[in-house]
């Protein structure tokens, strides 16, 4: 069995305000090493913070961060971090809030996670894992319309079908499935990248990235994002099957439905009280009661709501 807190990641987010160097040294605040300014490629005009231990936090240019000067648009790209590493991604992100970097509409955040524990067979249960559930999902974190136009395109239907009439094993087999025809030799900014679920990221950099999120510099909202992505990629790892068809939204038990979602994927328990905190603050409804909090005479047994969600669950 894959432990969520097992898996490696990776996180940017895309900040305004500050330059590039001021991010850098907030970030060189927290971790101690060098700053050294790159400068190359020159579209990306790099800063680099290199710890002693030789990890790597880059600080580059967005040119998607319109609202702002190009001189003020600053993407934060950490080395590859393991779960132990979530406190100081915490204070990464405490002091480039405190150095005067904001997100705005604009900005986004990407979180990465490992691909090479992934098969063809799990990396289509993580599609549709996440197709089953975006639609609470989306809600959940509060994907703008615009960005689910463009950079965070919901996962295609198409490609589901495809992934069901085909039950592949291999990651060739999915490669296949998701550019429609053997690609193995990927670039960067192919289109298929701006999925909310970026599959193309699994042959280009070995990593499968959620673009789902919101840019934000709070860091426990951080945190959350990073348990939450990481519980999906362990529940896909550890399961034999998933279904792809989808939960029928209601806005009425959303909140209800979200958690009975986050506590099957391991996020029960004081570890993440937090995170679930963060993830269910944006939902409709009652997070105890699927039809409502119920006036206290007409009070259900306990027992059958908790059996009530597992069933729905499955």
């Amino acid at each position: 069995m894959t432990d969520l807190r097992n898996l490696k990641l990776g996180v940017e987010i895309e900040t305004i305000d500050k330059t590039r160097e001021a991010a850098a040294k907030a970030i060189q605040s927290v971790v101690g090493g060098e700053v050294s300014h790159v400068a190359s490629p020159s579209c990306y005009d790099p800063w680099e913070v290199k710890e002693a231990n030789g990890r790597i936090w880059k600080v580059v240019a967005d040119a998607s961060l319109t609202s702002v000067a190009s001189n003020l648009r600053a993407e934060i790209v950490s080395p590859v971090l393991n779960y132990e590493d979530l406190a100081t991604l915490q204070e990464v992100v405490r002091a480039l809030r405190k150095c005067g970097l904001r997100v705005d509409e604009h900005c986004g955040m990407h979180i990465h996670v490992d691909a090479s524990a992934f098969t063809g067979k799990t990396l289509a249960n993580l599609a549709k894992i996440m197709f089953k559930q975006e639609p609470l999902i989306l809600m959940a974190l509060g994907v703008s319309e615009s960005r689910l136009q463009q950079y965070t395109k919901p996962i295609s239907d198409e490609f589901i079908a495809k992934l069901e009439r085909s039950r592949p094993k291999t990651l060739e087999e999915v490669n296949r499935l998701w550019y429609g025809h053997l690609n193995t030799c990927p670039t960067h900014y192919h289109s298929s990248r701006y999925s909310c679920l970026n599959l193309h990221n699994v042959w280009y950099r070995g990593t499968v990235e959620f673009r789902m999120f919101e840019a934000t510099l709070h860091a426990g909202k951080v945190k959350a994002a990073v348990q939450f992505v990481l519980a999906i990629a362990a529940k896909a790892l550890n399961s034999r099957a998933a279904s792809s068809r989808k939960r029928q939204f209601d806005p009425n038990c959303a909140k209800y439905d979200f958690r009975v979602f986050l506590i099957h994927l391991g996020l029960n328990g004081d570890e993440f009280k937090t995170a679930r905190t963060h993830l269910l603050n944006a939902m409709p409804g009652d997070a105890a009661f699927k039809r409502g909090r119920p006036k206290p005479k007409n009070q259900p047994d306990e027992s059958r709501e908790l059996a009530e969600a597992t069933n729905e669950a499955h």
